[in-house]
């Protein structure tokens, strides 16, 4: 309610801003009132409203206390006797700034009863008025009554003081104050008057009685001596000036008890002010105000309290007085209204002719005329007669007991000149018998009516900006809380960096002893790779005088150049930064850059050049350029891939359907880098990498021969054409021929046996399988019988190219996948068009045997699982498939969709609430208007905070989420989700708290530059307002204060666990991750300390934590009564691939469900670390199996133990400690009719348990739900995991009923109708129709080659099971596959039948 001052104000705009504000403070008020119309905001009084002398003893028993010397019943004195003490630290006393001289605090102010005692200094000359005659009671009293007590000394003197004040008061201040108008007699107290103070009386009558101010007081000795006043600037004048006299702590006019006196006697000879309607400019522009706005109005503060106090208007006080109505302005005041027309004709404007809005205090001035007006006069009546007849403690109240009769008629006796003379120097004929008149007559006249223009002036006012000087500390401070991320960012890359550093020495010490090569010898340089790159070591050496070598220090080939091929050697010195530098110019390929230590380093390498290029005839020119133009003429690595992509664009641009910007365009080059493209010719490297594979492939080899037609050791950008046209766009004949002649290696048109065998290799080779000698036979033996001419020994091309007729689909569309043509061309098939599952029973003729997926063993048929179903009965228009799809989705993730909305409804209600209560309602309890926003964000968000917190508890216990799977919750609540809805949590809590934080950043400056008043106003129990204004400091808020000091702990604390908890680092440290999210303690911790210092409201975060703190307690004694129970290894295997197999021990009472998994630690690696894994071992099986791959730090070790040479070291297999079973997902593949397994990698762990359960459940002929499982296996090679094969097998043999059908898929290849795979497929599905295994596992199951198409064998499903509603699909592996699988069912589910439901689990 700042009160707005007019643009140009002299005093308060002298700038014209037009934006100056008046502080204001709206007064105390019942937290509990002002909530509604029917319950208006009712002010409260920080004193008694009796007379009951607390102005001179204090409101409370302590702070009377405080003001006894505890000695003969008087109060404490200072430096004089008949004065009082000053404060010299903190006390009761109201201690606002003097708005002259800027000095603030406690110190040097008098301590009285009343607090406001020392805001100028008349009303401090009063209160050691009553002080002083305390003081004299009390001797007197002691005279009296030798024998009394201390305490019945001081409380009778008190009884006397406060009764003589009550009767000077009301029967000699008020009647002249109110002239002709009088109290009624005292009729004793009556116990049903309200003796509380009206709010008319406080706002408005009280103030009457600042129009009798005058701007300054005389002071005068007994002899009638007027003292000249001495003025700051070294003048004097006539008097006290009033405006410079408030809050004075040190004054050369107040500083002894003299000073007092003559300060008494002056003012009892000064003439007020008229009563009217004027008020003397020291309180109307000069009154003190705050330190950040030192001057301010009285008369608008009155007016602005008025309405902060909603007093009613003038003339409905008027009415409820019964007084006459006015109806006119002039009617207020008929005689000021013919002596000043003017004045009510402007007040009349102001108000818009309007009497009825004219508020009570300036209605009041104006009808006062020689004494208050009317209402005012009723008003003042009013209040002391009902404080006076509603008082038990009157003195003139007989019942009390408190005075004798004699003693009340003394008392009426006594007056304030008695008063005066008792305890002043001034005889009796120096103060006028009534002194609150002067007359004619009286003693000591004034020189003259005061004057502004007679005094000095008043001190302008100034402002004072609390946060100046913080500015810089607190934006350094709010820029370091950003950094805390920064920080544990870096904790996390040192810790990341250690980890690896610890990891690869641990990778190159068990590499050790298995390597056997030594360094190259030769001579040492560093190869420059390019600009803004590391120089590398290079060790260089000549082989047979006619190659140069190339190899890093550890002596692994870089490159090998043929001299012989290069004509004459072209070398380029460099001739400036000591010489070191060279370039070796090598034609068709990136040059090469050395750099030696000096010259005479790089002298004995270009001697060994000279003597190379003189053996082999070749001529050698030397020239010399400066180094930076050396290393701009050089051709680096970077630039000759850039000329190979190019021409490889350029080359397919000719053969396929490409535009030239897809091409790369060479119009914006240079003329010698587009020949550079043109001329460019291909070493047997750079084709390889143009077509994935590796240098020494069988297949680049015979390829790259066939190409190279002059046999330079090149391919010309024709050679590379007259290729690609063939792989691209020939007949099935002539890519057959071309596969033929490409191994054909003498050229006889036929191929042998072992010729077969090595093509066969050479296909084999591209994806990584590794065929025995054996198995190549057997494939061959297997085509050739299906071929029918088993008993040749050579092959001729008509006899290759009936291999190949039952394919010749497959060869028509293979092509050649080349490094960034994948998307180029538009003439390729999509996958789901081109790979099959299982092929039709009626895509072969009779003569082709049976389907590849029928078992031999059975009569019974398989299902014809294939990927072409009739797809115009799935057409849909687009709106109707997003309307299917929505629908699906919400039927899938409904569960989750509740649950979302449940929590997050709750946490935006808990909110809201608070922001609604802060921003609206809680304006009443006194918050300034802005720090709304703060309070209303940080209170808003904590208890987000408050409700999220707790409950993210509930989301990882584990023990219990896997008891609730097996009850009637499981159908509501998604505890597969569990980990996912925790990280929404914390990241919602995270984002909360960082919003938290801002809020309370917000709040700190605006606490920092708000007056004390209004911080104790909402910091009751932290504040005492004393009126020195100035607020604490922000680093008080942040380093002194338990909520500051807990919240940046918590800020730093949820920087390490959110950054440690990121997937990067969970990956690199999960260690890491372990240790600092057991850090959540401390967090819960600080968070309960946090909020239980209630500065602006009563803790609630216990209410919320108590339930959920109790089951994750729960949770965590289930996990301790079973985690130090050690489990002996009973058998540990290393396999291939990394993989390390453990069997051990299955605990008593261990009961698990297939696709449970567990957490382990190893005794040997720490008792604490605590890794997940999923269990491989069925349920009926006696012990329990783990297959742990070595990807990490924890896992390699832990494969490190188990090596034979750790075993012997340890004697024993290391324990285990064994937390769980936990459930997940893929334990509900028995709740569908068909259910779909993926594993991709080590995710096929939990489903190796699945398989096998189902096949003993099946031949135990247990009834399950399940009928069919489809099992697709991805890995990259079939030897990655060779024990998921044996699995597989043992599935296989024990499967009579057919219930698992099995597809392997092996992704290190090229795809399926890449023309270097075609081959494979080939051997693949002959040798699959003769033997019924695939040539590649040895599994009955179909090998595929490629990544599986989910969306056409999810489609093929659909026409199979057409009678089946459910499908579950469950998938484990990397984030890209599990990606994949939800895509296809979400696709899937668009349509109108069978639903896919997806389970997932990432590692």
């Amino acid at each position: 309610m700042n009160i707005p001052v007019p643009k140009g104000d002299p005093v308060f705009d002298p700038l014209a801003t037009g934006k100056v504000l008046l502080p204001f403070q709206r007064g105390l008020s019942d937290k509990v009132s002002g909530q509604s119309p029917s319950n208006p905001r009712i002010q409260v009084n920080l004193v008694t409203s009796w007379i009951d002398g607390s102005s001179i003893y204090g409101p409370s028993t302590s702070w009377s206390d405080s003001l006894r010397s505890f000695s003969g019943g008087r109060l404490v004195s200072g430096s004089e006797w008949n004065m009082p003490s000053r404060a010299r630290g903190p006390s009761f006393m109201w201690s606002a700034a003097d708005p002259s001289t800027g000095d603030h605090g406690p110190q040097g102010l008098y301590v009285l009863g009343n607090a406001w005692a020392n805001e100028n200094m008349f009303t401090a000359a009063e209160g050691i008025i009553w002080f002083r005659y305390h003081n004299y009671v009390a001797s007197r009293l002691r005279e009296e009554h030798p024998g009394w007590s201390d305490e019945a000394l001081f409380q009778n003197a008190r009884k006397t003081v406060v009764a003589t004040f009550q009767n000077i008061a009301l029967y000699e201040w008020l009647p002249a104050n109110l002239g002709d108008k009088k109290l009624p007699p005292y009729a004793g107290y009556q116990k049903f008057v309200d003796p509380g103070v009206s709010p008319e009386f406080q706002a408005a009558a009280m103030r009457f009685g600042i129009t009798m101010a005058p701007p300054g007081v005389y002071m005068r000795n007994r002899s009638c001596h007027f003292r000249e006043i001495a003025s700051a600037d070294g003048g004097s004048s006539a008097a006290l000036r009033l405006c410079n006299s408030f809050w004075k702590r040190q004054s050369d006019s107040m500083r002894t008890g003299l000073d007092v006196d003559e300060l008494i006697m002056g003012m009892a000879s000064q003439i007020a002010e008229r009563e009217d309607h004027i008020v003397v400019e020291d309180l109307r522009d000069f009154m003190y105000g705050p330190l950040r706005f030192t001057r301010t109005d009285l008369v608008a503060m009155t007016i602005q309290r008025g309405r902060d106090f909603g007093l009613r208007s003038y003339t409905e006080v008027r009415k409820s007085l019964n007084l006459p109505p006015v109806t006119t302005f002039r009617d207020i005041n008929p005689e000021l209204s013919s002596t000043n027309p003017q004045l009510l004709r402007d007040l009349e404007e102001l108000y818009d002719g309007d009497v009825s809005k004219l508020e009570l205090f300036p209605g009041g001035l104006l009808e006062s005329l020689d004494g208050p007006g009317p209402v005012f006069s009723a008003v003042i009546l009013d209040q002391f007669e009902r404080t006076r007849n509603g008082d038990r403690f009157w003195f003139e109240n007989r019942q009390s007991g408190l005075f004798s009769e004699r003693e009340i008629r003394e008392i009426r006796g006594m007056t304030f000149h008695d008063v005066l003379v008792a305890v002043t120097s001034a005889e009796a004929a120096d103060l006028q018998q009534e002194v609150f008149f002067w007359r004619d007559g009286d003693p000591c006249a004034q020189p003259t009516q005061l004057n502004e223009s007679m005094l000095q002036p008043c001190t302008n006012a100034t402002q004072l900006h609390y946060f100046d000087g913080s500015k810089v500390g607190f934006g350094i401070f709010i820029v370091v809380l950003f950094l805390f991320p920064v920080v544990s960012l870096l904790v996390a890359y040192m810790v990341a960096c250690l980890r690896k550093h610890r990891y690869r020495k641990f990778q190159r010490r068990r590499k050790a002893g298995t390597r056997n090569d030594g360094p190259a010898v030769g001579i040492s340089a560093s190869e420059w790779q390019g600009h803004k790159k590391p120089l590398l070591p290079v060790s260089l050496e000549f082989v047979e005088k006619s190659r140069l070598r190339v190899s890093d220090p550890s002596g692994s080939t870089l490159r090998c150049l043929n001299l012989d091929n290069q004509g004459s050697l072209d070398v380029v010195l460099s001739d400036n930064r000591q010489h070191r530098a060279l370039l070796l110019k090598v034609s068709k390929e990136y040059d090469l850059v050395l750099f030696f230590y000096d010259e005479c380093g790089r002298a004995p390498f270009v001697r060994h050049l000279r003597q190379a290029a003189s053996d082999l005839g070749r001529g050698m020119r030397v020239t010399e350029m400066r180094e930076e133009e050396l290393l701009r003429e050089a051709t680096t690595r970077e630039q000759r891939a850039q000329i190979v992509e190019t021409f490889i664009r350029h080359a397919f641009s000719k053969v396929l359907e490409i535009d030239k910007c897809d091409a790369g365009n060479l119009s914006g080059v240079s003329r010698r880098k587009a020949r550079e493209v043109l001329r460019c010719e291909l070493t047997a490297a750079e084709f390889a990498d143009a077509l994935g594979l590796k240098s020494d492939s069988l297949f680049v080899d015979s390829m790259f021969s066939l190409a190279d037609k002059d046999g330079n050791g090149y391919l010309s950008f024709q050679e590379f054409l007259d290729v690609i046209v063939i792989f691209m766009k020939g007949s099935p004949e002539e890519k057959s021929m071309l596969m033929f002649t490409m191994n054909d290696i003498g050229g006889t048109g036929s191929l042998s046996r072992e010729e077969f065998a090595r093509m066969l290799r050479s296909f084999i080779e591209i994806s990584n399988c590794n065929l025995s000698k054996s198995q190549a036979e057997d494939g061959i033996e297997a085509m050739m019988q299906a071929a029918g001419f088993g008993d040749k020994e050579r092959i001729t091309w008509e006899d290759f190219h009936f291999l190949l007729q039952d394919h010749e689909k497959e060869l028509q569309f293979a092509q050649l996948n080349v490094k960034g043509m994948e998307k180029q061309g538009k003439k390729r098939l999509s996958r789901d068009q081109r790979v099959s599952f299982i092929s039709p029973a009626n895509s072969f003729n009779k003569t082709e045997g049976q389907d590849v997926r029928r078992r031999k063993k059975l009569s019974v048929r398989a299902p014809n699982v294939y990927v072409n179903p009739k797809r115009e009965q799935y057409e849909r228009n687009p709106l109707w498939q997003k309307v299917q799809h929505f629908k699906r989705f919400i039927e899938n993730y409904r569960r989750h969709i509740v649950c979302f909305i449940v929590v997050y409804a709750v946490t935006a209600g808990l909110c809201l609430e608070r922001c609604y209560y802060y921003r609206f309602q809680a304006e009443a309890t006194g918050l300034p208007r802005m720090s709304l926003v703060g309070v209303a964000v940080s209170r808003g968000t904590a208890a987000s905070i408050s409700f999220l917190f707790p409950y993210m508890l509930l989301t990882v216990c584990r023990n219990l989420i896997t008891l609730c799977r097996e009850t009637f919750l499981n159908r509501y609540i998604p505890f597969d989700a569990a980990i996912d809805f925790h990280r929404f949590m914390a990241m919602t809590a995270v984002l909360l708290s960082v919003i938290h934080s801002l809020g309370h950043v917000v709040n700190v400056y605006v606490f920092s530059v708000s007056d004390l008043s209004i911080l104790a106003c909402l910091f009751p129990r932290v504040f005492f307002n004393n009126g020195s204004e100035l607020p604490m400091k922000w680093t008080w808020w942040f380093f002194e204060t338990i909520p500051g000091v807990t919240g940046i702990l918590l800020l730093f604390t949820f920087a390490f666990m959110y950054v440690f908890a990121s997937h990067y680092f969970r990956h690199i440290s999960f260690r890491g991750f372990w240790i600092t999210h057991y850090l959540y303690v401390v967090v819960y911790a600080l968070t309960v300390i946090h909020g239980s210092y209630a500065l602006i409201q009563e803790p609630r975060f216990y209410v919320y934590l108590i339930p959920p703190g109790l089951l994750f307690l729960l949770d965590k004694l289930i996990s301790l009564s079973r985690k130090k129970v050690e489990i002996p290894v009973l058998r540990a295997e290393l396999l291939p691939s990394g993989v390390t197999h453990l069997e051990f021990k299955r605990p008593q009472g261990f009961a698990y469900r297939s696709g449970q998994w567990v957490r382990i630690a190893c005794l040997r690696l720490g008792t604490d670390e605590y890794h997940p894994f999923t269990l491989t071992s069925a349920p009926h099986e006696e012990t329990l199996s783990l297959h742990i791959r070595a990807v990490g730090p924890w896992t390699s070790q832990l494969r490190e133990l188990y090596t034979e040479e750790s075993l012997l070291e340890l004697g024993a297999y290391p324990k285990l400690y064994l937390d769980g079973p936990f459930g997940e997902g893929h334990q509900e593949w028995t709740d569908y009719e068909v259910s779909v397994l993926v594993g991709g990698g080590i995710g096929v762990t939990p489903f190796t348990s699945i398989l096998k359960d189902l096949v003993f459940k099946s031949c135990i002929k247990s009834r399950i739900q399940c009928k069919k499982v489809y099992f697709i296996w991805v890995t990259r090679t079939q030897r990655q995991f060779e024990w998921v094969s044996d699995i597989i097998r043992e599935v296989e043999e024990m499967d009579t009923q057919e219930l698992v059908s099995v597809h392997t898929y092996i992704t290190q290849v090229a795809e399926k109708f890449d023309l270097r795979t075609t081959m494979l497929y080939v051997c693949e599905r002959h040798f699959q129709k003769v033997w019924n295994r695939s040539l590649f596992t040895g599994l009955r199951s179909v090998t595929h080659f490629g990544r599986p198409p989910f969306v056409s064998f999810f489609s093929s499903l659909q026409e199979v099971h057409p009678t089946v509603g459910k499908i579950g699909v469950f998938s484990c592996g990397p984030p890209g596959l599990t990606k994949n699988v939800e895509k296809a069912c979400q696709k899937m589910n668009k349509r109108d039948q069978a639903h896919f439901i997806h389970h997932y689990e990432n590692f």
